[in-house]
């Protein structure tokens, strides 16, 4: 089952071709340096339509993937329309978008290497976020910059990121959208880092389908869960866990979910 899933892991970093633009007037793209990664980073933005109008700060959203969030030509397989979604919400909040590496997608989307897989820079990938996207949004947006008001959202590779993400930098992301995680491919050392960790403070949306290609997706989200609960009391109602019947790993699930995790998240 596993060797589906990495299919699927990876074919996410193919364009799709043939499409026509579907982004709203409210994304907008740019580039910008990533000297974490020695690389180039594309950057989708997602602004609230009321935003030059008004001059309220924003919370913000970070995601992996940025290619799948917006826009049909850039997707593989669909997009998670957040634009349309956001939009329709008249939503009070920026996303912004993080082209992901192409052949590197494994490579920046895992904390760790994996005996048969590689990878392991997620490190990196995430000083990037932090060290230089982050206060480069901060200084050219108006943005809520307190981690009450930062999150990191993403799917497979980029969920299992987010909840990274979220552990590594606790006063950096205090909200977590993780979508259909690929814990899998760090299962041993996650664990271990999560029995050295005495402390979870983000407020997390973790879901997944139960017909993912990975008989594990499940079990390890659900073991996610129950060590969030060992960290804090659940009375705090900080963590909801959905598993949707029949749910895909797919753009379509997480682009149908979407709403609701945004809505419950802030």
């Amino acid at each position: 089952m596993q060797k589906i899933v990495v299919f699927l892991l990876l074919v996410f970093s193919l364009p799709h071709f043939g499409q026509e633009s579907t982004a709203s007037p409210q994304v907008q793209t740019f580039t910008l340096e990533a000297p974490q990664l020695q690389t180039t980073k594309k950057i989708w933005l997602y602004l609230p339509k009321d935003y030059v109008q008004s001059k309220q700060y924003y919370p913000v959203i970070y995601m992996p993937d940025g290619q799948n969030l917006f826009d049909a030509k850039t997707s593989y397989v669909g997009e998670w329309k957040i634009d349309e979604t956001l939009d329709r919400l008249n939503a009070q909040v920026i996303v912004v978008g993080i082209e992901h590496g192409g052949e590197k997608r494994l490579e920046e989307l895992t904390p760790f290497p994996n005996a048969k897989y590689g990878g392991g820079k997620g490190d990196a990938y995430l000083a990037f976020l932090v060290q230089t996207l982050k206060p480069y949004i901060d200084s050219h947006y108006r943005t809520k910059t307190n981690a009450k008001n930062t999150a990191i959202f993403g799917s497979s590779l980029g969920g299992l990121m987010a909840f990274y993400a979220s552990i590594k930098y606790p006063d950096v992301f205090g909200k977590v959208g993780c979508f259909s995680p690929a814990f899998w491919i760090n299962r041993e050392p996650l664990n271990q880092l999560l029995t050295a960790t005495k402390e979870y403070k983000a407020r997390i949306y973790l879901l997944c389908g139960d017909q993912e290609g990975d008989d594990d997706m499940v079990k390890d989200m659900q073991a996610t869960e129950y060590w969030i609960n060992t960290q804090r009391c659940s009375c705090k109602k900080m963590n909801k866990s959905v598993i949707i019947k029949g749910g895909q790993h797919n753009e379509k699930m997480w682009s149908e979910q979407f709403e609701k995790a945004y809505l419950w998240l802030f």
